[in-house]
């Protein structure tokens, strides 16, 4: 029983991982991190407003996916764990038409 709550947990976590990588803005935005950025740089590259590019990094900070570091007057992110960005890639492959043939 023990370890069917566990694995229960689990699958949880997995669910708020990719609800949370399911929204496109979010997703653009991880993907953009593979260095560190600050709001503005990512608000330019995705064509976003900045407060609308904050508030999408809040929900992915508050998730475990970025993580933040001030740096004088700015506030880097970059993904929290370099498994993110394999996780992802890894997606990325079954739609690749060389992988899937």
């Amino acid at each position: 029983m023990k370890m069917q709550k566990l694995i229960i947990e689990d699958c949880l976590q997995l669910v708020e991982f990719f609800k949370t990588l399911g929204d496109s803005t979010r997703l653009r935005i991880v993907l953009e991190l593979k260095t560190k950025r600050c709001v503005g740089e990512l608000a330019e590259e995705l064509e976003m407003s900045q407060s609308a590019v904050s508030h999408q990094l809040n929900i992915l900070k508050a998730n475990g996916i970025v993580k933040s570091q001030r740096q004088g007057k700015y506030i880097y992110y970059i993904v929290q764990d370099e498994y993110v960005q394999n996780a992802i890639e890894r997606c990325k492959m079954m739609f690749d038409k060389e992988y899937c043939l």
